[in-house]
């Protein structure tokens, strides 16, 4: 129990226990002046009545706050989940946009990587081809060389032997 639960059960027993013992003293009847008229009543058991009475009204006040809290309890609760929801909504929806975002660039960078590869491989085919060129072009000059030196090397057996000639 809280401090303050106890404190109250303990005065309430302390009321309690002294109208218990001075009992007789609370029904003698004495003359009460109500401003306008004036009654003949017992003091103790009037006071001992307004005192429940105040009690009960201060419990129903209690019970009102404490039932007042509650809802506003609930209804904080319920707006919290709400809340939590559209958070983890946001949050999903925030991963879905970095999900297709991230899908889009690597599909560009596959795109950019594909026609990187296209652009290598025809330059390394016009490469091949020019060496190809290149090669053709030595092949030929060179046997035009080796041919023009057996053209002088074949002239030159025919001067130095002139009848070996055909």
């Amino acid at each position: 129990m809280k401090i303050r639960t106890l404190l109250l059960l303990i005065v309430l027993l302390a009321i309690s226990a002294f109208a218990a013992l001075n009992w007789n003293v609370l029904v003698t009847p004495t003359e009460l002046s109500l401003g306008i008229t004036s009654v003949q009543a017992p003091l103790g058991l009037v006071m001992l009545g307004l005192l429940v009475l105040l009690t009960v009204l201060f419990l129903i006040f209690i019970l009102y706050l404490q039932t007042t809290v509650l809802l506003d309890t609930r209804r904080h609760t319920r707006e919290l989940h709400a809340n939590r929801e559209l958070a983890d909504q946001a949050e999903a929806s925030r991963f879905t946009e970095l999900r297709s975002y991230m899908e889009m660039s690597l599909k560009q960078q596959a795109e950019l990587d594909a026609e990187a590869k296209a652009d290598v491989l025809a330059r390394l085919e016009r490469l091949d081809a020019d060496f190809h060129t290149a090669l053709a072009q030595s092949e030929n000059t060179l046997a035009a060389y080796i041919g023009e030196l057996e053209d002088r090397v074949e002239r030159g057996t025919h001067i130095l032997n002139p009848q070996s000639a055909p």
